[in-house]
This record gives C-alpha cells, sequence and structure tokens, in this order.
C-alpha cells in the first residue's frame, strides 16, 4: 500500500478540534516541525499532546503552544520554555508531569495494545499517592489534581500502575521512509519518534528521505510500516532545517594557548 500523502496540509486535514496527539522528539532533535506547522496553518486547537516537551525557541510544538491551541499536555520535560510555564502556573494549561521512563514505556505499552503495568518509578511519590498539580486556578491554588494510583507489592517491592497511552493521532519525523511506511531514525533523533508512532491511531510521519520499498534493509528498519498510516516527503530545505537549542563549541587552539 502506498501511504505518501503529497502535503502535510493534506496530511493533518482530518485531524479535529480537541484532537489527542502523540508528538516525536526531544529538545529539537526529531520534531516533526512540517507537521507541526500544517496543523498550526489549518487553525486546529483544543488539542491533548503527549511529548517528552513542549516545544523550545519557538519551534515545534511551542508554535501550537504560543497560539493558545494546546489544552493538555502530558509529559516529562518544561525546560527552558517560558509559555509554558506561564501558562500551566496561569491556569491556561492542564499540565500532567510524569517520570520519563514512564512516559516512554505508557507509549510503547499503548501500541503494543496493553492497558497497563506496573512500575516501581514514583511509589512514595504524589506520582503514586496523588496531589501533583494538574491545573492552576491562576492566583496560586489548585483546581485539578492528579489522583492516587493502585500500588501493589511483588516479591517485597511496591510498584505503582501505570495505563498505557493511545492518541488519536501521533506525528513523527524520520531520516528515511519508504512508500509503505517503514521508517529509519537517524542517531538521537530516534528518542521518542517510534513510542509516539506505537501510541498513535492515525500515524503521520515526515522523511527526510523517501525511498521505494525494498530500498532499505529489512534489518535496519526501526520502525515497521504497520505502525504508520501516512508519510509525507520533506523538500531538501525542510529537511536541512535543523535548529540548535544550546551551541557548544571550543575555544580557538591559539586562545587556549
Amino acid at each position: 500500500m502506498d501511504k505518501v500523502v503529497a502535503t502535510a496540509g493534506e496530511a493533518v486535514a482530518d485531524v479535529p478540534e480537541g484532537a489527542s496527539l502523540a508528538v516525536g522528539g526531544f529538545g529539537l532533535s526529531g520534531v516533526p516541525n512540517v507537521l507541526i506547522q500544517a496543523l498550526y496553518e489549518r487553525g486546529t486547537g483544543g488539542l491533548a499532546v503527549v511529548s517528552n516537551n513542549c516545544g523550545a525557541m519557538e519551534s515545534g510544538l511551542a508554535v501550537l503552544l504560543a497560539a493558545g491551541r494546546i489544552a493538555r499536555v502530558t509529559g516529562s520535560y518544561i525546560g527552558a520554555n517560558k509559555e509554558f510555564a506561564r501558562q500551566y502556573l496561569a491556569g491556561e494549561l492542564e499540565v500532567e508531569l510524569i517520570p520519563q521512563g514512564t512516559l516512554a514505556e505508557r507509549l510503547r505499552a499503548g501500541g503494543a495494545g496493553i492497558p497497563a503495568f506496573y512500575t516501581p518509578a514514583g511509589v512514595g511519590t504524589q506520582v503514586a499517592d496523588g496531589g501533583l498539580p494538574w491545573r492552576y486556578d491562576g492566583s496560586g491554588g489548585v483546581a485539578l489534581a492528579s489522583p492516587p494510583k493502585e500500588v501493589r507489592e511483588f516479591d517485597g517491592t511496591e510498584y505503582v500502575l501505570e495505563r498505557g497511552i493511545r492518541t488519536d493521532f501521533a506525528l513523527v519525523r524520520a531520516a528515511k521512509g519508504d512508500r509503505h511506511g517503514n521508517l529509519v531514525f537517524a542517531k538521537s533523533s530516534r528518542n521518542f519518534n517510534p513510542l509516539a508512532a506505537m501510541a498513535g491511531k492515525v500515524t503521520i510521519a515526515e522523511v527526510e528521505e523517501l525511498v521505494e520499498p525494498g530500498e532499505i534493509d529489512p534489518d535496519a528498519v526501526h520502525l515497521p510500516g504497520i505502525f504508520v498510516q501516512r508519510v509525507i516527503a520533506l523538500t531538501p530545505e525542510q529537511a536541512a532545517d535543523k535548529k540548535i537549542e544550546q551551541i557548544t563549541v571550543s575555544e580557538p587552539e591559539e586562545e587556549r594557548a
């Protein structure tokens, strides 16, 4: 089945108001910026986003966040995103912060058809006991707090029950993909992309290089096409547009001397 769609706008055309989205990326690495921009241009709002973080440097999900299009975020990291922090503390945004490894496993479990699992991460904290602020009231009080979760003991160790995550759509970015949706991710951009793709009921992948079926060695496939419903090929300019959050370089040799 040829899953290639002509444009990003066409690929996200059926994402409705209030949809839930799993979005790949970590910081600025492996973020599906072209699909996010297409969603922004379409004007879709009220989105419930599941992603490690919510963009940075006015890039990635920060585009939708700044426009007030995101209603809820499930993630692990606020980072240096001041607008994220402002909306959260002002009561404009509902936020579920969870341990990063738990987020990864919740996405994977959802994609694998596992409804829930037990993990020791968070036992003895508000992650398990409840009370984490999901939404503030805008004046310093908590309008909505996380509920307590089930805790069970296995072989003398306590574990907390976490639910698998399934979303209406998933947006991911890959270095290479074929027309059947088989994807290969480059280095650190592999991060949350395969997991987000597994969690989405409809997964849309933007690929830097589109190849024909059979051109990717089966042993090299990071994500099988069974998890991907739509593929868009990026232009060379879009593929090369990769921002760096923090540039760190060495001093010139003469200055070190």
